[in-house]
Protein backbone atom coordinates (compact mmCIF):
# COMPACT_ATOMS: atom_id res chain seq x y z
CA UNK A 1 0.00 0.00 0.00
CA UNK A 2 2.62 2.22 1.01
CA UNK A 3 4.98 1.51 -2.22
CA UNK A 4 1.56 2.08 -4.59
CA UNK A 5 0.96 5.65 -2.56
CA UNK A 6 4.38 6.70 -3.18
CA UNK A 7 4.18 5.57 -6.89
CA UNK A 8 1.14 7.86 -6.89
CA UNK A 9 3.18 10.50 -4.94
CA UNK A 10 5.55 10.31 -7.61
CA UNK A 11 3.67 10.43 -11.16
CA UNK A 12 1.93 13.37 -9.50
CA UNK A 13 5.11 15.35 -9.13
CA UNK A 14 6.05 14.27 -12.60
CA UNK A 15 3.10 15.32 -14.06
CA UNK A 16 2.93 18.64 -12.39
CA UNK A 17 6.41 19.92 -14.26
CA UNK A 18 5.40 20.80 -17.74
CA UNK A 19 9.29 19.83 -18.94
CA UNK A 20 9.02 16.14 -17.70
CA UNK A 21 5.53 15.58 -19.41
CA UNK A 22 7.28 17.38 -22.74
CA UNK A 23 9.87 14.63 -22.45
CA UNK A 24 7.61 12.39 -21.35
CA UNK A 25 5.20 13.15 -24.52
CA UNK A 26 8.20 12.86 -26.61
CA UNK A 27 9.77 9.10 -25.14
CA UNK A 28 6.01 7.83 -25.37
CA UNK A 29 5.78 8.98 -29.02
CA UNK A 30 9.44 7.57 -29.74
CA UNK A 31 8.16 4.20 -28.65
CA UNK A 32 5.45 4.08 -30.63
CA UNK A 33 7.17 5.20 -33.81
CA UNK A 34 9.92 2.12 -32.68
CA UNK A 35 6.94 -0.68 -31.91
CA UNK A 36 5.23 0.70 -35.17
CA UNK A 37 7.34 1.94 -37.34
CA UNK A 38 6.67 -0.86 -40.11
CA UNK A 39 3.20 0.46 -40.32
CA UNK A 40 3.32 3.64 -40.14
CA UNK A 41 7.03 4.67 -42.27
CA UNK A 42 5.71 5.16 -46.05
CA UNK A 43 8.39 2.83 -47.02
CA UNK A 44 7.41 -0.65 -45.17
CA UNK A 45 9.86 -2.43 -46.63
CA UNK A 46 13.19 -3.59 -44.66
CA UNK A 47 15.21 -1.22 -42.86
CA UNK A 48 13.18 1.13 -45.03
CA UNK A 49 15.80 0.07 -48.01
CA UNK A 50 13.86 0.48 -51.19
CA UNK A 51 16.74 2.23 -53.75
CA UNK A 52 15.14 4.58 -56.84
CA UNK A 53 18.37 6.08 -57.78
CA UNK A 54 16.90 8.12 -60.23
CA UNK A 55 15.15 10.18 -57.36
CA UNK A 56 18.17 10.69 -55.29
CA UNK A 57 18.50 13.61 -52.82
CA UNK A 58 15.57 15.47 -53.83
CA UNK A 59 13.95 18.19 -51.76
CA UNK A 60 11.40 17.92 -48.65
CA UNK A 61 7.95 17.75 -50.57
CA UNK A 62 9.18 15.89 -53.74
CA UNK A 63 6.44 13.87 -55.73
CA UNK A 64 6.13 11.40 -58.35
CA UNK A 65 4.71 8.57 -60.07
CA UNK A 66 6.31 5.11 -59.43
CA UNK A 67 5.44 2.25 -61.77
CA UNK A 68 4.99 -1.00 -59.41
CA UNK A 69 6.39 -3.73 -61.85
CA UNK A 70 5.92 -7.58 -60.12
CA UNK A 71 9.24 -9.24 -58.83
CA UNK A 72 11.07 -12.65 -60.41
CA UNK A 73 11.40 -13.82 -56.88
CA UNK A 74 7.35 -13.27 -54.98
CA UNK A 75 7.08 -12.33 -51.60
CA UNK A 76 6.83 -15.18 -48.67
CA UNK A 77 3.73 -15.12 -46.35
CA UNK A 78 4.62 -12.87 -43.46
CA UNK A 79 3.06 -12.75 -40.36
CA UNK A 80 2.27 -9.57 -38.56
CA UNK A 81 4.90 -10.20 -36.03
CA UNK A 82 7.03 -10.99 -38.95
CA UNK A 83 6.01 -7.22 -40.48
CA UNK A 84 6.11 -5.79 -37.26
CA UNK A 85 9.78 -6.80 -36.52
CA UNK A 86 11.63 -6.70 -39.89
CA UNK A 87 9.05 -5.08 -42.33
CA UNK A 88 7.19 -6.37 -45.57
CA UNK A 89 9.19 -8.01 -48.30
CA UNK A 90 9.13 -6.14 -51.89
CA UNK A 91 6.62 -7.59 -54.20
CA UNK A 92 7.31 -4.73 -56.63
CA UNK A 93 10.36 -2.80 -58.33
CA UNK A 94 9.49 0.46 -58.53
CA UNK A 95 10.29 2.58 -61.18
CA UNK A 96 9.75 6.65 -61.93
CA UNK A 97 7.78 7.44 -64.65
CA UNK A 98 5.92 11.21 -65.53
CA UNK A 99 3.27 9.48 -67.68
CA UNK A 100 2.01 6.43 -69.10
CA UNK A 101 -0.66 4.84 -70.97
CA UNK A 102 -2.49 1.54 -71.53
CA UNK A 103 -2.20 -0.06 -74.98
CA UNK A 104 -3.79 -3.44 -75.27
CA UNK A 105 -1.82 -5.58 -73.16
CA UNK A 106 0.60 -3.62 -73.09
CA UNK A 107 1.43 -0.56 -70.88
CA UNK A 108 3.79 3.22 -72.15
CA UNK A 109 5.47 4.71 -69.65
CA UNK A 110 8.21 7.61 -69.88
CA UNK A 111 10.40 6.64 -67.37
CA UNK A 112 12.18 9.41 -65.27
CA UNK A 113 16.31 9.72 -65.48
CA UNK A 114 16.60 13.26 -64.33
CA UNK A 115 14.90 16.90 -64.09
CA UNK A 116 13.90 17.17 -68.23
CA UNK A 117 14.82 13.86 -69.12
CA UNK A 118 12.68 11.18 -69.60
CA UNK A 119 13.26 7.30 -71.70
CA UNK A 120 9.81 5.63 -73.36
CA UNK A 121 9.81 1.81 -72.41
CA UNK A 122 6.56 -0.56 -72.74
CA UNK A 123 5.96 -3.51 -70.51
CA UNK A 124 3.94 -6.31 -70.71
CA UNK A 125 0.35 -5.35 -68.54
CA UNK A 126 0.75 -8.60 -66.81
CA UNK A 127 4.34 -7.93 -65.53
CA UNK A 128 3.11 -4.73 -63.44
CA UNK A 129 0.86 -4.34 -60.25
CA UNK A 130 -3.08 -4.44 -60.38
CA UNK A 131 -2.74 -0.72 -60.13
CA UNK A 132 0.31 0.08 -62.01
CA UNK A 133 1.05 3.22 -60.96
CA UNK A 134 0.91 4.84 -57.10
CA UNK A 135 1.47 9.05 -56.65
CA UNK A 136 4.34 9.19 -54.19
CA UNK A 137 5.11 12.60 -52.10
CA UNK A 138 8.33 12.27 -50.09
CA UNK A 139 7.57 15.00 -46.63
CA UNK A 140 11.24 14.72 -46.20
CA UNK A 141 13.00 14.33 -49.48
CA UNK A 142 15.09 11.06 -50.54
CA UNK A 143 18.71 10.41 -49.90
CA UNK A 144 21.21 10.13 -52.55
CA UNK A 145 20.25 6.55 -52.79
CA UNK A 146 16.67 7.49 -53.71
CA UNK A 147 15.55 6.35 -50.51
CA UNK A 148 12.84 8.01 -47.96
CA UNK A 149 14.22 9.95 -45.45
CA UNK A 150 10.93 9.85 -43.27
CA UNK A 151 10.77 6.32 -43.86
CA UNK A 152 14.33 5.57 -42.34
CA UNK A 153 14.12 8.29 -40.00
CA UNK A 154 11.03 6.45 -38.34
CA UNK A 155 12.86 3.19 -38.16
CA UNK A 156 16.19 4.72 -37.26
CA UNK A 157 14.95 5.72 -33.80
CA UNK A 158 14.68 1.76 -33.13
CA UNK A 159 18.19 2.01 -32.73
CA UNK A 160 18.50 4.57 -30.69
CA UNK A 161 15.99 3.50 -28.28
CA UNK A 162 17.51 0.03 -28.16
CA UNK A 163 20.57 1.17 -28.08
CA UNK A 164 19.60 3.15 -24.89
CA UNK A 165 17.97 0.27 -23.32
CA UNK A 166 21.18 -2.58 -23.41
CA UNK A 167 23.58 0.01 -22.36
CA UNK A 168 21.36 1.18 -19.71
CA UNK A 169 20.56 -2.33 -18.55
CA UNK A 170 24.12 -3.31 -18.57
CA UNK A 171 25.80 -0.31 -17.10
CA UNK A 172 23.22 -0.75 -14.45
CA UNK A 173 23.43 -4.36 -13.32
CA UNK A 174 27.53 -4.44 -13.51
CA UNK A 175 27.36 -0.99 -11.77
CA UNK A 176 24.90 -1.66 -8.89
CA UNK A 177 26.95 -4.99 -8.26
CA UNK A 178 30.45 -3.94 -8.19
CA UNK A 179 29.14 -0.63 -6.70
CA UNK A 180 27.43 -1.84 -3.55
CA UNK A 181 29.88 -4.43 -3.13
CA UNK A 182 32.62 -2.03 -2.72
CA UNK A 183 30.33 0.22 -0.30
CA UNK A 184 29.29 -2.41 1.86
CA UNK A 185 31.93 -4.88 2.42
CA UNK A 186 34.51 -1.58 2.22
CA UNK A 187 38.31 -2.60 2.70
CA UNK A 188 40.38 -4.97 0.39
CA UNK A 189 36.97 -5.05 -1.65
CA UNK A 190 36.63 -1.50 -2.13
CA UNK A 191 39.69 -0.92 -3.03
CA UNK A 192 40.04 -3.33 -5.96
CA UNK A 193 36.80 -2.77 -7.24
CA UNK A 194 37.55 1.33 -6.76
CA UNK A 195 41.21 0.85 -9.07
CA UNK A 196 39.10 -0.79 -11.30
CA UNK A 197 37.18 2.00 -11.54
CA UNK A 198 39.60 4.49 -11.79
CA UNK A 199 41.26 2.71 -14.42
CA UNK A 200 38.09 2.33 -17.00
CA UNK A 201 37.62 6.04 -15.82
CA UNK A 202 41.35 7.41 -16.80
CA UNK A 203 40.69 6.03 -20.38
CA UNK A 204 38.86 8.38 -22.75
CA UNK A 205 34.95 7.03 -23.32
CA UNK A 206 35.30 6.94 -27.40
CA UNK A 207 38.28 5.38 -27.75
CA UNK A 208 37.57 2.80 -24.70
CA UNK A 209 33.97 1.96 -27.30
CA UNK A 210 36.85 1.92 -30.04
CA UNK A 211 38.54 -0.62 -28.49
CA UNK A 212 35.75 -2.74 -27.41
CA UNK A 213 33.95 -2.56 -30.79
CA UNK A 214 37.01 -3.71 -32.69
CA UNK A 215 37.32 -6.73 -30.16
CA UNK A 216 33.78 -7.33 -30.77
CA UNK A 217 33.12 -6.57 -34.65
CA UNK A 218 31.13 -4.04 -36.13
CA UNK A 219 27.62 -4.76 -35.95
CA UNK A 220 24.06 -3.74 -34.48
CA UNK A 221 24.72 -5.90 -30.78
CA UNK A 222 27.92 -5.12 -30.59
CA UNK A 223 27.34 -1.83 -30.31
CA UNK A 224 25.21 -2.61 -27.61
CA UNK A 225 27.48 -4.16 -25.49
CA UNK A 226 30.26 -1.87 -26.16
CA UNK A 227 28.23 1.19 -24.93
CA UNK A 228 26.49 -0.54 -21.81
CA UNK A 229 30.57 -1.61 -20.98
CA UNK A 230 31.56 1.77 -21.13
CA UNK A 231 29.11 3.25 -18.82
CA UNK A 232 29.06 1.24 -15.90
CA UNK A 233 31.72 3.36 -14.12
CA UNK A 234 28.86 6.76 -13.19
CA UNK A 235 26.85 4.00 -11.50
CA UNK A 236 29.26 2.15 -9.75
CA UNK A 237 30.70 5.61 -8.23
CA UNK A 238 27.27 6.57 -7.66
CA UNK A 239 25.97 3.29 -5.60
CA UNK A 240 29.04 3.01 -3.73
CA UNK A 241 28.30 6.65 -2.03
CA UNK A 242 25.05 5.67 -1.41
CA UNK A 243 25.99 2.35 0.18
CA UNK A 244 28.52 3.80 2.30
CA UNK A 245 26.05 6.15 3.85
CA UNK A 246 23.26 3.67 4.19
CA UNK A 247 25.07 0.71 6.01
CA UNK A 248 26.18 2.76 8.52
CA UNK A 249 22.55 3.68 9.90
CA UNK A 250 20.51 2.07 12.65
CA UNK A 251 18.39 -0.09 10.75
CA UNK A 252 21.03 -1.69 8.48
CA UNK A 253 22.44 -2.09 11.87
CA UNK A 254 19.85 -3.81 12.98
CA UNK A 255 19.17 -6.10 10.19
CA UNK A 256 22.85 -7.65 11.21
CA UNK A 257 21.97 -8.39 14.61
CA UNK A 258 19.58 -10.17 13.53
CA UNK A 259 21.56 -12.48 11.42
CA UNK A 260 20.44 -11.77 7.81
CA UNK A 261 22.74 -12.64 5.20
CA UNK A 262 25.06 -10.21 3.54
CA UNK A 263 23.14 -10.37 0.07
CA UNK A 264 19.64 -9.93 2.08
CA UNK A 265 20.66 -6.78 3.49
CA UNK A 266 21.94 -5.81 0.33
CA UNK A 267 19.17 -6.69 -1.94
CA UNK A 268 16.47 -6.25 0.53
CA UNK A 269 17.23 -3.38 2.44
CA UNK A 270 19.94 -1.13 0.89
CA UNK A 271 19.45 -0.94 -2.69
CA UNK A 272 15.27 -0.64 -2.67
CA UNK A 273 16.12 3.00 -0.78
CA UNK A 274 18.67 4.26 -3.30
CA UNK A 275 16.53 3.60 -6.34
CA UNK A 276 15.90 7.10 -6.68
CA UNK A 277 19.65 7.92 -7.75
CA UNK A 278 19.72 5.18 -9.97
CA UNK A 279 17.02 6.62 -11.86
CA UNK A 280 18.30 9.84 -12.23
CA UNK A 281 21.59 8.40 -13.82
CA UNK A 282 19.82 5.87 -15.79
CA UNK A 283 17.85 8.59 -17.51
CA UNK A 284 21.36 10.71 -18.02
CA UNK A 285 22.74 7.07 -19.29
CA UNK A 286 20.45 6.45 -21.68
CA UNK A 287 20.53 10.34 -23.46
CA UNK A 288 24.65 9.34 -23.39
CA UNK A 289 23.84 5.79 -24.98
CA UNK A 290 22.07 7.54 -27.65
CA UNK A 291 24.69 10.37 -28.95
CA UNK A 292 27.93 7.80 -28.35
CA UNK A 293 25.44 5.47 -30.44
CA UNK A 294 24.84 8.18 -33.39
CA UNK A 295 28.78 8.93 -32.84
CA UNK A 296 29.93 5.67 -33.42
CA UNK A 297 27.69 5.35 -36.19
CA UNK A 298 28.89 8.60 -37.71
CA UNK A 299 32.61 7.21 -37.48
CA UNK A 300 31.42 4.18 -39.39
CA UNK A 301 32.24 1.58 -36.46
CA UNK A 302 28.67 1.46 -35.24
CA UNK A 303 25.36 0.19 -36.92
CA UNK A 304 26.09 -0.67 -40.77
CA UNK A 305 24.31 -0.22 -43.92
CA UNK A 306 22.05 -0.74 -45.46
CA UNK A 307 20.19 -0.98 -41.37
CA UNK A 308 18.93 3.16 -40.50
CA UNK A 309 20.76 4.81 -37.85
CA UNK A 310 20.81 8.42 -37.13
CA UNK A 311 24.41 8.72 -37.08
CA UNK A 312 24.72 7.27 -39.95
CA UNK A 313 22.34 8.76 -42.13
CA UNK A 314 24.46 12.05 -41.06
CA UNK A 315 27.21 10.33 -41.94
CA UNK A 316 26.32 9.55 -45.42
CA UNK A 317 24.38 13.09 -46.01
CA UNK A 318 26.23 15.29 -44.21
CA UNK A 319 27.96 16.88 -47.17
CA UNK A 320 24.65 18.40 -48.04
CA UNK A 321 24.40 20.76 -45.35
CA UNK A 322 26.04 23.59 -47.33
CA UNK A 323 24.47 22.45 -50.77
CA UNK A 324 21.20 22.49 -52.05
CA UNK A 325 19.53 19.93 -49.06
CA UNK A 326 21.06 19.89 -45.77
CA UNK A 327 17.31 18.82 -44.70
CA UNK A 328 18.95 15.47 -45.46
CA UNK A 329 21.50 15.91 -42.47
CA UNK A 330 19.61 18.09 -40.28
CA UNK A 331 16.47 16.18 -39.54
CA UNK A 332 18.64 12.95 -37.97
CA UNK A 333 20.37 15.44 -36.27
CA UNK A 334 17.20 17.26 -35.08
CA UNK A 335 15.61 13.43 -33.83
CA UNK A 336 19.02 13.10 -31.88
CA UNK A 337 19.06 16.36 -30.44
CA UNK A 338 15.41 16.21 -29.31
CA UNK A 339 15.21 12.45 -27.96
CA UNK A 340 18.64 13.08 -26.03
CA UNK A 341 17.07 16.35 -24.90
CA UNK A 342 13.82 13.80 -23.58
CA UNK A 343 15.57 11.38 -21.33
CA UNK A 344 18.01 14.76 -19.77
CA UNK A 345 14.69 16.81 -19.13
CA UNK A 346 13.12 13.21 -17.49
CA UNK A 347 16.20 12.73 -15.54
CA UNK A 348 15.46 16.54 -14.62
CA UNK A 349 12.14 15.60 -13.45
CA UNK A 350 13.06 12.27 -11.67
CA UNK A 351 15.27 13.99 -9.38
CA UNK A 352 13.23 16.71 -8.34
CA UNK A 353 10.48 14.18 -8.00
CA UNK A 354 12.50 11.98 -5.75
CA UNK A 355 13.99 14.96 -4.32
CA UNK A 356 17.49 13.34 -4.90
CA UNK A 357 19.93 15.58 -3.55
CA UNK A 358 23.18 13.62 -4.21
Amino acid sequence: MAARTNNRSLLRKLFHSKTSVFALILIVMSLLLAGLGYFIAPDPSPNANRMIPEIGSKQPGFRISLLRIKREKTATNQSLLQRLLNGKDERFQYLPVTGYRLRGDSIVYRKFVDEGITETHTIARSAAAETPVVATTYYLGTDKFGRDMLSRLIIGVRVSLSVGLIAVLISLTIGILLGALAGYFKGRTDDLIMWLINVIWSIPTLLLVFAITLALGKGFWQVFVAVGLTMWVNVARLVRGQVLAIRELEYIEATRALGYSHIRIIFRHILPNILGPVMVIAASNFASAIVIEAGLSFLGVGVQPPQPSWGLMIKENYNFIITHNPVLALAPGIAIMLLVLAFNLLGNGLRDALDVRN
